[in-house]
């Protein structure tokens, strides 16, 4: 298993959908995963040190999870089918350990609020990762980190929605992204996929 970090909540200049990026540990190869934009502002509420005023979903299963005196051990990105990832939570009872099937976001919005480790599966590394070798304070010019937390959802600390980049972006630096963007079906978009991750 490889066990990856979560970057950033990143907004795709092109389309405005959400992706979530997932870093390798001790390496620069990237996971991105479409994501909805619900589940966007449950991880960008923990990547911001956000707490809301009413537990979020996810904040409640946690809470389930340690009434139950059930412990989660760590997520698993373990397959991925055509263009849908899948996850697994491993959880601990004093009786016993099982794995739960979830979707990719509902998992890695869990194990932030668990502070849990997040892996991925070697081959579905291989096959979706994305390395980048750019300046590592420059951040993947298709994407905008993910600054506040969207509009459509009431929030405790702000209504603004996440605005795209503005900054202009030249033609050299788009095609070394255009293929993977291309690459990439939106599970946002009904046409194409149901939501997946």
């Amino acid at each position: 298993m490889i066990q990856v970090n979560v970057d950033s909540v990143r907004v795709s200049l092109l389309t405005q959908n959400r992706v979530v990026v997932l870093r390798e540990t001790d390496s620069r190869r990237y996971l991105p995963i479409w994501i909805g934009q619900f589940e966007a502002d449950a991880i960008s509420f923990v990547l911001q040190n956000l707490t809301p005023t009413r537990p979020m979903t996810h904040d409640l299963l946690r809470t389930i999870f340690q009434e139950l005196d059930a412990e989660i051990v760590h997520v698993l990105i373990n397959d991925i089918q055509e263009t849908t990832f899948y996850a697994r939570i491993l959880v601990q009872t004093p009786q016993r350990t099982f794995e739960i099937d979830a979707r990719t976001s509902d998992a890695i919005a869990l194990a932030l609020r668990a502070h849990v480790p997040i892996f991925v599966a070697p081959h579905v590394f291989e096959q979706a990762s994305v390395p980048f070798d750019g300046d590592e304070q420059q951040e993947p010019p298709l994407f905008k980190a993910s600054a506040t937390v969207s509009d459509t959802e009431p929030t405790p600390s702000t209504d603004a929605a996440t605005a795209p980049t503005d900054a202009p972006v030249s033609d050299e630096t788009l095609s070394m992204f255009r293929d993977f963007i291309n690459s990439l079906d939106d599970e946002d978009d009904p046409k194409k996929n149901p939501p997946s991750a």
